[in-house]
């Protein structure tokens, strides 16, 4: 592989049709010095611009020459409609899911612990990407974006798949009271498999959150039959993810769907 492009990144295990290409950026060949070291895809987090532009143009090239196009995230449920086209925001536009039904438009969530998800209409109209943190998860962020697909594509829930990228794994993700009542479970009532009861060593109530599990869940409960991934945690892999939670600052790797020409 070339020096001057980006290594290690994840192909997703999906049958999508040939039409719809997909991957995941890790740290792994960029420029940017520590404590962002690799290939930092994140603007807003402290690294020199002239690196993150480098790691974006490398970006672009692993998306086969597409335009990805980059979010403002802010834990929501929005998702924006890329469209061939109409010009492009001059600023991040605020949404944290995106979907088109247009070739070289390149669907992109950048995260660093948050679960990105990428879907694919199997008949090849539509895909999408989703940034799904705890909060976004349980306001519906995934089923917001499920159904742009589904209306892009024209097709049903059981007609799209699913892939999930890296994120904090359920060994690591813990949470408290206010995660559980967001996905409506009460603390007190019967136990959740989702959540693990992993009280803090003073006795205060703390949980394991499976963050994969509760995106599953939510996706086969949407009508999804086809979701794969999810078996990667950012905070314990220290040599290929970027994670919030374990260094605070840090980069940002991304995830990527788009359609061919």
């Amino acid at each position: 592989m070339p020096s001057k492009a980006l290594q290690g990144v994840l192909r997703p295990e999906w049958p999508a049709p040939a039409g719809v290409g997909a991957f995941m950026s890790t740290r792994e060949g960029g420029v940017s010095a520590a404590p962002w070291d690799g290939a930092n895809l994140g603007d807003a987090v402290g690294d020199s611009p002239q690196a993150v532009d480098t790691n974006r143009a490398r970006f672009a090239a692993a998306a086969e020459g597409g335009t990805p196009v980059w979010l403002r995230q802010v834990h929501g449920t929005r998702v924006l409609r890329l469209r061939a086209g109409e010009a492009l925001p001059a600023q991040p536009p605020e949404a944290d899911a995106v979907v088109t039904a247009d070739p070289g438009l390149v669907c992109v969530v950048q995260v660093a612990d948050c679960l990105p998800v990428l879907f694919a209409a199997s008949n090849g109209r539509a895909v999408g990407a989703a940034h799904a943190g705890w909060r976004g998860l349980a306001g519906g962020v995934l089923e917001n974006t499920l159904a742009e697909v589904c209306a892009l594509a024209r097709c049903e829930p059981s007609d799209v798949l699913a892939w999930m990228g890296p994120c904090i794994g359920p060994e690591s993700f813990e949470v408290g009271r206010d995660v559980l009542e967001g996905f409506g479970v009460d603390p007190d009532g019967p136990a959740d498999p989702a959540f693990a009861w992993r009280p803090r060593a003073d006795g205060s109530a703390r949980w394991l959150a499976d963050l994969p599990g509760l995106a599953r869940r939510r996706l086969e409960l949407a009508g999804l039959r086809q979701i794969s991934g999810g078996q990667w945690c950012t905070v314990q892999d220290r040599s290929r993810f970027f994670s919030f939670r374990r260094d605070r600052v840090t980069g940002r790797q991304a995830a990527a769907v788009w359609l061919r020409g």
